[in-house]
């Protein structure tokens, strides 16, 4: 399923561009090649600059299940691999174990499944569209890092811009 979706992602070039974490031929290095770029073109056009950054603590435990189905049905993905992927994310279930005490198993409706081949490609779909935070910004990602940066002329312009921006976080 993750190549059927992964072909499907990339043939319809449905993925972030500046998503830098689990794609293939993405690195660390390339989005750090694609900042540094876009910081001196900024920088010699004389423009202010002003970056946040964000590190999403428990990032796959948060991907609320119904939003990323309904992600998925936006980005086309529908009918019986729409039910696989719903089937998929339902009834999954955990329990705490610390000594000899244990929780009652409890059904999750938040998370992908960790250490399987699909959890961070559905994570990058559930993020995807972080990047609509606003036009006047530039975001990069990098799995659950968030780096936005907001260019302007004047300091105080980009100041007042990324603090809108802020409150709306």
């Amino acid at each position: 399923m993750y190549k059927r979706l992964y072909s499907f992602l990339y043939k319809h070039s449905i993925l972030y561009q500046y998503q830098f974490g689990f794609q293939r031929y993405h690195s660390t290095t390339l989005a750090l090649i694609e900042l540094t770029d876009s910081l001196y073109t900024h920088l010699d056009n004389h423009d202010s600059i002003i970056g946040m950054y964000f590190d999403l603590q428990k990032a796959f435990d948060t991907v609320d299940h119904s939003i990323l189905l309904q992600k998925l049905h936006n980005y086309g993905i529908r009918g019986s691999v729409h039910t696989w992927f719903r089937d998929y994310l339902s009834n999954r279930k955990q329990f705490v174990s610390v000594g000899n005490n244990a929780s009652n198993f409890d059904i999750i409706t938040y998370g992908v499944p960790q250490g399987s081949v699909l959890g961070p490609l559905l994570f990058l779909i559930y993020v995807n569209d972080i990047c609509n935070v606003s036009p006047d910004c530039n975001v990069k990602l990098f799995a659950d890092d968030t780096n936005v940066f907001v260019f302007g002329n004047c300091i105080d312009d980009v100041f007042f811009l990324m603090q809108i921006l802020w409150h709306r976080s």
